[in-house]
Order: structure tokens, then sequence, then C-alpha cells
């Protein structure tokens, strides 16, 4: 087990070291107003930043933007954010903490807001620890934050909300396009907010640029992942010794699917995964036993499953079209009809045990080439396979190389 977490830390710190970071084609503003080009380290924030790495060019020193220097950054048909002084109401919206005031509790902040649509009406947002909100701003007036704020009352048995945002932009964005109706019915959230924002900046025909539509990215794949398994078993037998059988290391093939989501931050570089996969172990083995008729004891085991790892995966970009990547997974096991037999010397059985498998934790490094194709190495932990017997003793383990090919 030592080993496998050995081995997870050094890759994680090789492929950290070789790792290329991505700095793209973009701008900042000044605080003398001056737009100057540059090459911005480009970390797709989930969270609004306070500070930022930047390169005048390619083989320049790496800078820091932040909120005391730069009053704008934006990566090249990508992102924009604008520093603003702003009011903003950071009421927790956990039920367990929720105000009893309806009205927000502003505080006045410099932050960079993030544009979502660009027009005669900018939408921005600010992200932050369990927190969202939005902020408006129709043909250059004071940026302020749309309202939405939940709050309890004194003795905390209702939950109220305040949607005083649905009344802002009624105010704020009078077009055809957009009903009292949509309003009425418009929810506190990214996508909602971005569509009254479209419809009001079409309704003249005016200029925008739509940052949400130029961050869209493809986050789902499925994969096909056949594998060779090589698997061992070690095992205590049902008699009246500690002394345990040690079962050949035998090479079988697997398959699974897996069904992966790529998180909505940081330029595509985590994911979760499910991955049902059918494997297959067979072999056998045998001790000495005083105890056992004829002194030897034969062990032979049948074991079919379908593993269900849950994945957190770290992918480390080389360029556009290689990649390498880490895994930690806990998996589930399920068996299928599996035994372990027990045969004294002259054939007889002295048991046989149903095997019911318990979970484990695995460790994989990988390679992906061109979003389709990848290959993987596998360390599963110690899975005990006779969790009906508590006397008794297993541990499976076993190395899996995994193809992959990304059907979607």
């Amino acid at each position: 087990m030592k080993q496998h977490y050995l081995f997870f830390i050094a890759a994680l710190i090789t492929l950290n070291t070789f790792s290329q970071t991505s700095f793209q084609n973009g701008y900042i503003i000044n605080n003398l107003n001056e737009k100057i080009s540059c090459l911005i380290e480009n970390r797709d924030w989930n969270n609004n930043p306070t500070d930022f790495k930047y390169k005048l060019s390619e083989n320049s020193e790496i800078l820091t933007g932040n909120l005391q220097t730069v009053q704008e950054f934006g990566i090249d048909n990508t992102s924009k954010y604008v520093r603003s002084n702003v009011n903003i109401d950071r009421s927790p919206s956990n039920i367990n903490n929720l105000s009893d005031t309806k009205a927000p509790l502003f505080e006045k902040e410099d932050l960079f807001l993030n544009v979502l649509v660009d027009g005669k009406a900018v939408l921005y947002s600010y992200e932050g620890i369990r927190l969202k909100r939005y902020f408006i701003s129709v043909d250059n007036s004071p940026i302020e934050q749309l309202v939405y704020k939940e709050y309890t009352n004194f003795d905390r048995t209702e939950i109220g909300k305040n949607t005083h945002y649905k009344q802002q932009i009624f105010n704020a964005l009078s077009c055809p396009k957009i009903t009292p109706g949509q309003i009425e019915s418009l929810e506190y959230k990214k996508n909602d907010l971005v569509a009254v924002f479209l419809a009001y900046n079409s309704c003249d025909d005016s200029q925008m640029t739509n940052y949400v539509e130029k961050r869209k990215r493809d986050l789902i794949n499925i994969n096909l992942r056949p594998r060779a398994n090589s698997a061992s078993l070690e095992t205590e037998a049902p008699v009246n010794s500690s002394d345990k059988i040690q079962l050949d290391t035998q090479t079988s093939f697997g398959f699974g699917v897996e069904f992966e989501y790529i998180l909505p931050f940081n330029n595509d570089s985590w994911s979760l995964s499910i991955e049902p996969t059918y494997q297959s172990y067979k072999s056998d083995g045998f001790n000495t036993y005083d105890v056992v008729s004829g002194e030897i004891l034969y062990a032979s085991i049948d074991y079919k499953s379908i593993e269900i790892p849950i994945t957190a995966r770290h992918y480390f970009f080389q360029n556009k079209s290689s990649k390498f990547y880490l895994n930690a997974a806990f998996l589930i096991d399920i068996s299928l009809d599996s035994t372990i037999e027990y045969n004294r010397d002259n054939g007889s059985n002295l048991d046989t045990l149903e095997i019911n498998s318990g979970n484990s934790y695995a460790f994989g490094l990988g390679y992906k080439y061109n979003n389709k194709y990848s290959l993987e190495i596998r360390y599963q932990t110690n899975r005990d396979l006779l969790g009906n017997f508590p006397s008794l003793t297993s541990d499976y383990t076993s190395t899996s190389i995994i193809f992959g090919y990304t059907i979607f």
C-alpha cells in the first residue's frame, strides 16, 4: 500500500516538473490607461483571480499583474476581466448560516469582474468560495450587483428569497424581445442571465461579444478501455493455521467503458469519471499443513467481477495534442458467482467459499494523444475477497495496462 502511494507522489512531482505552462496572446490595460499586448498565463480561473502572470514576449521574464497595477486584462477570443470598485453582498447561502436580514449587506471592494456578455448591456460575474454574484452595466453606467439573497426569519423556521435582480433587469433592459413573463421566470443562473443580455443587445443590432460561447468546450467523454490484467492472490486456508497459500500470478483480459466529465475550469485539466469494468482471474496454488489429510492443501479460484472505479484525474498538457495524466480512484467491486475451492491431496474437497469482495483503491499514470488514444498503467491496492468470513483473510492485487479510445 505504501509503495503505491509513493509511486503516485513521485509521478505527480515528475509530471509537474515537465508540464508546460500555457501563456496565450492577450493584453493588459495599466493604470495609465495604456493597452499593452502580451502573453497571459491562462489558468481558466474557477474563482475570480486577484492576480495573474504575464510576459511581454515569449522569452521575457514572467511578471505579475494585480488589482493595484492593472485595470483590465484579457486573453484573445477567450476571456476578459475588468477591475471595478463595487458593492458586493457576501451573505452566506448555506442553509445553516443564512442571514435574518432580507436586504443585501453591501461592502465596497476592488474586484476583477469576469465579463460574460460585452455590449451595450454588460453582464459580469464574480465567483469565490461558495459565492456567485452577477453584475450589470448599461451604456457605461456604474457597475452594480444584481441582487439575489436567501434569508431566514428570526426563529429560522422559514426561508425567503430576495429576487430584486428581476426588477433591476426589468428597469434596465427594456426590449420587445424580453417580456415581463420571461423576467418573472428568470433564475439567478449564468445561462439564464446570459440569454437575457444577449436578447437585449440584439434588439438594436449593437455589437456584442458572448464570452460564455467562446469558452464552451466538450465536457463529456465516453472512452472504450480494454486492458491486460496481471493479478495474484494470497489467502488463508480454512484450517487451524496462519500459513497462507500463494496463488500463481496470472494474466487475463478485461474491458471497461468510462464516462468522464471534464470539470469546467483550469483549462480542462481536471476530470471525474466512473468506469464499469469486467475482469476475471483464475489460478491455483498449494501449501503443506500437518492437520490436512495428505498434508498438502490446494486452493483454486474462479473469480469474476464488475469493478466500478470512481476516479479523479489530473491532466498535464505538453502541447495541443499530447498530455499525461494521473488517476486516483475508489474502486467498488461486485463479484459474479465466484468461489475459492480448497482440496486435499487426494482430490477431496475440504471447503468451497463464496467470494464477497471488498472495496479498494487504485492509482494510475497515463498518456493521451490527440484527445483520442490513451495508454495507462494502473496499480490496485490489496482487496479482501473473503468478506463473508471474518476469521480468514485474503489479499488480491492487480496491475493493469489499459488502452483507451475516445468515441465521444
